[in-house]
């Protein structure tokens, strides 16, 4: 790895808590912002740093949305820069733990994961002596705090990151508005703090995001959600479908029984998803609920002559999964993470690799009426005109977005660094 020169911000950061800091008695160091804005791997190094410098024979915990994530996002980079550093970073990945050792001093680091409430219960009964947190925005309350409560060890400091969510938020209100409160360095990040960054790059990040994501990951804002989610889809987004045959066929579904159920059949050609049919059936209108059978052959007929490789299925639509599968077709249930499907659903259609096609007409209709639920204060959409954009959620996150990973991680994980 080659490192360059810090920005201003990151050699705070890498600084904070040595001798001659004047935030050296400070508690907590806190880092949010935009996307790539250099903050995480400098977080590390002093986090890393910090640890073997002020203790030998401790226990400190690296936490993120999920172990992989903590490995992809901070890992992956920072134990490269690490060993080049001189340090000896020893990771024992069935166990979740990495032995650090540098001349005489040894120390342990647990990874977590902070997924959801049940997540509390990992990291209790640990001491330790400091503990980073990644993209904490995205882990619950009760994770965080405890983990924070494990911190019992004199001397132990707090480390957080996170891109911007909205301005209720727990952490932006009980961590960010109370820095001082609570002692800890907050420090803002822009995409200008990365002296790594380009220009092109920055303009490419910007093309990425509209709206509320572009207010929260470009610009760095804690902003509320408000308004239409897709507040950047017009006509110029629907597209005949083209000519000629296609690589692969799959097929989303929103299952609904009272509420209307929407699928889509997709097609890929060369890279881009095309959505060049769709069902919608609708029983408050129609006055007739129908069974899972009748759903099943309904899906059948949107496909057609069609080999369809893969169902994505709402995951709580059980019954008519279970149906699927017995008529053999390959089900997969959806990924069903509201924001993340979200946000990965506009940056497909936003770089061209999602397509909605002329005569998908209810889908072309949500997407003018899909909207945030501006009363309810915490990121979630409205539970109306939902059903075509919930299908086409679910195929975004669970086989676009997927098959997108590693292409998407190579130009987010663009080396940052120095």
């Amino acid at each position: 790895m080659k490192f360059k020169s810090f920005s201003p911000k990151q050699r705070t950061v890498l600084t904070w808590w040595c001798g001659r800091s004047p935030w050296r008695d400070r508690e907590a160091i806190i880092c949010d912002g935009a996307v790539r804005s250099g903050k995480t791997l400098c977080m590390g190094l002093s986090f890393f740093c910090w640890a073997m410098g002020r203790f030998r024979e401790e226990q400190f915990a690296l936490c993120g949305k999920s172990v992989g994530a903590l490995r992809r996002n901070l890992l992956r980079e920072v134990l490269p820069a690490l060993r080049q550093l001189g340090f000896q970073c020893e990771e024992k990945v069935s166990r979740n733990v990495i032995e650090v050792r540098r001349g005489r001093r040894h120390n342990t680091f647990y990874l977590f994961g902070g997924r959801d409430e049940g997540s509390a219960g990992l990291i209790q009964g640990v001491t330790l002596a400091g503990v980073l947190l990644d993209e904490v925005a995205l882990m619950p309350r009760s994770f965080v705090e405890q983990a924070l409560a494990r911190c019992s060890v004199q001397g132990a400091k707090s480390w957080f990151s996170c891109n911007p969510a909205g301005p209720e938020h727990w952490f932006y209100r009980e961590w960010i508005e109370k820095s001082e409160e609570r002692r800890a360095l907050y420090l803002h990040f822009t995409m200008e703090d990365n002296p790594s960054l380009s220009r092109q790059v920055r303009e490419r990040y910007a093309r990425t995001y509209s709206g509320t994501f572009y207010r929260r990951f470009v610009l760095g804002e804690w902003t509320a959600a408000q308004g239409a989610v897709y507040d950047f889809f017009d006509s110029s987004y629907v597209k005949p479908v083209p000519q000629g045959p296609m690589e692969r066929w799959c097929v989303s579904c929103d299952y609904g029984t009272r509420n209307p159920a929407s699928f889509g059949l997709w097609g890929l050609r060369e890279g881009v998803w095309y959505r060049v049919k769709e069902y919608y059936y609708d029983a408050g209108k129609t006055g007739r609920q129908k069974t899972d059978g009748e759903y099943a052959q309904d899906l059948a007929r949107l496909a057609g002559e069609r080999s369809v490789d893969t169902v994505v299925v709402d995951p709580s639509a059980a019954s008519f999964i279970e149906i699927l599968r017995r008529e053999g077709w390959n089900v997969v249930k959806a990924d069903n993470q509201v924001l993340r499907g979200i946000r990965r659903t506009a940056e497909l259609l936003q770089t061209g690799r999602l397509v909605i096609c002329q005569g998908c007409g209810d889908a072309i209709r949500e997407f003018s009426l899909y909207c945030w639920d501006e009363r309810a204060g915490d990121d979630q959409v409205r539970k109306e005109h939902d059903h075509a954009m919930d299908d086409i959620r679910y195929f975004a996150a669970t086989i676009a977005g997927r098959e997108e990973e590693t292409e998407f991680e190579a130009l987010c994980v663009e080396r940052q660094v120095f």
